[in-house]
């Protein structure tokens, strides 16, 4: 089976400072790979405040993940405080990625990089719809 390989892009526009807690750590003794998936979602929901919306909020549409792509780089350790750097870039008529870059502050070092695709998604009528015109100007220009 063939590793997964993210490209990310040579920009981010916004980073939030994210401790790793006691809890966040699996019987390993670091932070396990599902609370990897929960710093992403983290990282994403402050960008999505900093650009003035949430996942459920989004100029009168929601967003849902449907796929993650996750590359572990380094393991992170209680006490740990990460770097979450987020971007945005290839949109569809209905869906974006979200980029994410996690660094630890200790030592700069990347310890995670992943790859989220949202899609716009009306929870009443469970459908996809399209990305809200002004949202995706306002993504573009974050």
């Amino acid at each position: 089976m063939s590793r997964i390989k993210i490209q990310l892009p040579e920009q981010f526009s916004f980073f939030a400072s994210i401790p790793i807690r006691i809890t966040d750590l699996n019987y390993g003794g670091h932070v396990g790979n599902d609370t990897v998936l929960s710093l992403l979602h983290e990282a994403r929901v402050q960008f999505l405040k900093s650009v003035g919306y949430a996942e459920l909020e989004f100029e009168g549409v929601s967003l849902i993940m449907s796929d993650v792509g996750i590359e572990f780089k380094q393991e992170l350790f209680y006490g740990d405080v990460v770097k979450a750097f987020v971007a945005v870039n290839n949109f569809t008529k209905v869906s974006f990625d979200v980029y994410y870059k996690l660094v630890r502050e200790a030592d700069q070092k990347i310890v995670t990089i992943a790859k989220s695709a949202m899609v716009c998604y009306n929870y009443d009528s469970r459908k996809i719809v399209a990305i809200p015109e002004k949202a995706k100007e306002k993504l573009l220009m974050y």
